[in-house]
């Protein structure tokens, strides 16, 4: 029952933050009816400036645009170069990307040396210092819950226990069991470790205010560090008997491996294909569904731009669909770190081949 409670209670906190959000949105169409200065705002509008401000990563974390003034938080920049050596400071000293500093400019929120010389960009940009938060977050919920398993060993879970307990068990029995086998205990670290990480990181995109609204798992860099964990860990855990199966696949005609290794190569391409799969899905998924929430609310000052009834209009519409679209985000969110925790475990045991009679 307590399980129950919680989640509702999680539920409602959802809700509650998805009606604040399109509070937001909704006082920004009103601002269409003010002559002052906004005409002139939604003239400006770049969706796909938008978009991409939302979806890639940057050196300051943004949070919102007054009246023409950008409102962020500057981050670390730390560059080495074998001229210059260690170079720290904040990235405000770029002024949003108006004015160079040392040397270094913002050019489409990369950074570059202004006489083109090579250096390392060794900066905390906004995914990284959104990891970071997660991680922080992760650590305190995951070691408050197993201090709080280890004191009430034998009770009833309570409070957020009720809720990460029952997910650990179910990755356990659901997951790694039935896919790795009896060896399943080692790969739980990592599987527990990629679906809280994956699954905290969607949740946290999805909040539009700081220290939410950052597209981690959205980032191909992030998914493909993360794939790669997996395929690393696929190597170096399998046995002799997988690589035979790879090369000398047993039951195979002989003309399919001799004298063109088709089989060998169709093998090996999926070795490689399985882990950019993983990559690509969780990628493409996730910057999906945050480009189709910003499309719908950039449609109300689009049409508000045309016309400010048309804009109204548009307004309730976009709101709908946008509602709709967080909240299956929220089950995306969920979707995508159980897919990604499954292959992964699926894969961990395909690579526990045995001796072919």
């Amino acid at each position: 029952m307590r399980i129950f409670e919680s989640i509702q209670s999680h539920f409602i906190r959802r809700i509650l933050l998805i009606i604040f959000t399109f509070g937001l949105t909704i006082s920004g169409v009103f601002a269409m009816a003010d002559p002052e200065n906004t005409h002139e705002e939604t003239e400006e509008l770049n969706v796909g400036e938008l978009i991409f401000e939302h979806v890639l990563d940057a050196h300051d974390w943004h949070i919102l645009t007054w009246k023409g003034h950008h409102v962020s938080i500057p981050l670390p920049v730390i560059l080495y170069s074998p001229g210059k050596g260690l170079e720290v400071f904040m990235s405000s000293q770029f002024h949003h990307g108006h004015s160079g500093y040392n040397g270094y400019k913002l050019e489409d929120g990369n950074i570059v040396a202004e006489d083109g010389s090579a250096f390392y960009d060794l900066s905390i940009t906004k995914t990284v210092a959104a990891i970071m938060i997660s991680i922080l977050l992760l650590c305190v919920v995951l070691i408050t819950v197993g201090n709080a398993y280890s004191r009430n060993k034998g009770q009833a879970p309570k409070g957020i226990q009720s809720v990460i307990e029952p997910l650990v068990i179910f990755i356990r029995d659901d997951i790694a069991k039935p896919s790795i086998g009896e060896d399943y205990f080692r790969y739980m670290p990592f599987l527990l470790t990629a679906f809280f990480f994956i699954w905290i990181n969607n949740m946290m995109g999805l909040i539009p205010i700081f220290p939410g609204g950052a597209n981690v798992t959205g980032n191909i860099a992030v998914t493909l560090v993360l794939a790669l964990f997996t395929f690393v860990i696929t190597a170096i855990n399998t046995n002799k008997q997988y690589w035979i199966h790879l090369f000398n696949m047993p039951g195979v005609p002989w003309w399919l491996k001799f004298p063109i290794p088709l089989m060998p190569i169709i093998e090996i391409f999926g070795v490689f294909s399985k882990p950019f799969v993983l990559m690509l899905r969780l990628f493409a998924n996730i910057t999906a569904g945050h480009m189709i929430i910003l499309v719908f609310v950039s449609m109300i000052f689009i049409f508000g731009n045309m016309n400010m009834w048309v804009g109204y209009g548009t307004a309730v519409v976009s709101t709908l669909f946008s509602a709709a679209m967080l909240l299956l985000e929220i089950l995306v969110a969920f979707l995508q770190a159980y897919v990604f925790t499954l292959l992964s475990a699926i894969y961990f045991g395909m690579a526990k081949v045995e001796e072919h009679h």
